[in-house]
């Protein structure tokens, strides 16, 4: 049987890389699908506009930002932090039928959400050879 000290489990539970630098945040998302569009939501609290940023190139659709760490001191100098802080960057490879020209993307309440239309799907087209 392994035992560990509870000082020892106290340690490596308070020991978590929660720093500005950490790649331990990763905002929590949900991907919808109707008939015209899929929607993407992210949990993003306490970020505004000015925090994100949105992107899409070859088809990769790229969500990235960063949230600030707040600097709070107590009195005996002891801080405790489960809301993690720093840089993150979801990319998510879009279908071929999205018309990524007209995503719509609004921030409200600390949740992003992303309307991206689908378009036409591309037809088969027969080709004559000369």
């Amino acid at each position: 049987m392994y035992l560990i000290k509870r000082n020892q489990l106290i340690d490596n539970w308070f020991n978590h890389d929660y720093t500005e630098d950490s790649k331990l945040w990763r905002p929590n998302l949900d991907i919808e699908e109707s008939d015209k569009a899929y929607k993407i939501l992210a949990d993003l609290p306490g970020l505004g506009r000015e925090d994100l940023k949105l992107s899409v190139e070859k088809n990769i659709l790229t969500i990235s930002g960063e949230r600030k760490s707040e600097e709070e001191k107590t009195d005996d100098g002891s801080l405790y932090r489960e809301r993690c802080y720093g840089k993150f960057e979801r990319s998510f490879a879009l279908p071929e039928n999205t018309d990524t020209e007209k995503i719509k993307a609004d921030l409200k309440n600390g949740v992003l959400s992303l309307t991206i239309p689908k378009g036409e799907k591309a037809k088969a087209k027969k080709i004559e050879i000369k």
